[in-house]
């Protein structure tokens, strides 16, 4: 039976990020996506100005009423950026609504990157995801997310294996049982991923070669695919080190092609790949 996942994320209307990579990515991957987007933005807020933004939280809740109305099951409950602390309680109150004992909560902490929050991003808000992050399955922080959620200072570079180590055991103390940091560097010549599993002390480190310059929306679809790829029942570790992949593909076919970076990533011309390895026919 086709896989079922809803996705909570804002929504730009130009600039890959946030729902216009999670749907196409996780639909490619041939999963029924529903969406319900917490803020609708003219343009994503890195690296534009001028940019318009309706607050949708009075939304979310009759949004999510409607659909626990229909019955549905979803494989995976996936969250991004959230607007406005207040939208975490109404998310909290849409997954008993939405899930049930086999649902995946999958959250992104999408809240803040490069040691500081996002624009428009209150202080409080690393206080208030941490109550969603203490009920999901799996989340998938970059490091200034995975330092600011534990109340402990961004350290960009000076650290090692220990350390990224610790942090991610720190991080599933507070209840998730699947711990995926992006944004690792060990060395100024390459970037990747930390994997850590609660239950068996598990713990790996994926690189790939660094690229220079910011790339607005890796985030979201480094997690897309790694959503995708585990509903397309890859391990935890087999689905994290095909989305680095795919997303430092995105990243180099979008330097080759010259687009202004502010336009977010490539992903849609990577997408075959995803299909192939899901298929069976990738590595």
């Amino acid at each position: 039976m086709q896989k079922r996942a809803l996705a909570i994320h804002d929504i730009s209307c130009l600039g890959r990020c946030s729902l216009t990579v999670a749907l196409p990515i996780l639909s490619a991957a041939g999963i029924n996506t529903a969406v319900v987007p917490t803020a609708l933005l003219s343009t994503h807020t890195g690296e534009f100005t001028g940019y318009t933004h309706l607050d949708l939280t009075e939304q979310l809740l009759p949004i999510a009423t409607h659909l626990a109305s229909l019955g549905l099951h979803f494989d995976a409950f996936y969250t991004g950026y959230l607007a406005f602390p207040q939208q975490v309680e109404l998310v909290l109150a849409m997954r008993q609504m939405l899930c049930d004992a086999q649902t995946q909560v999958f959250v992104d902490p999408a809240f803040a990157d490069h040691g500081r929050l996002y624009s428009l991003m209150p202080a409080t808000m690393p206080a208030q995801m941490r109550a969603l992050v203490k009920t999901a399955h799996i989340i998938v922080p970059n490091l200034t997310e995975a330092t600011f959620l534990l109340g402990e200072a961004y350290r960009p570079t000076g650290y090692d294996e220990n350390y990224i180590h610790g942090l991610a055991a720190r991080l599933s103390a507070l209840g998730p049982q699947s711990i995926v940091i992006t944004d690792v560097s060990l060395s100024e010549h390459e970037t990747g991923v930390a994997v850590y599993h609660r239950d068996s002390g598990d713990f790996q480190l994926h690189f790939k070669p660094k690229f220079q310059g910011v790339f607005h929306g890796t985030g979201d679809v480094f997690a897309s695919f790694l959503l995708s790829a585990l509903l397309g029942g890859l391990s935890l570790d087999a689905a994290t080190r095909l989305a680095l992949r795919l997303t430092h593909e995105c990243i180099r076919l979008t330097l080759e092609g010259g687009e202004p970076l502010r336009y977010g990533v490539q992903f849609e011309r990577v997408l075959p790949e995803l299909i192939a390895a899901l298929a069976g026919q990738g590595d």
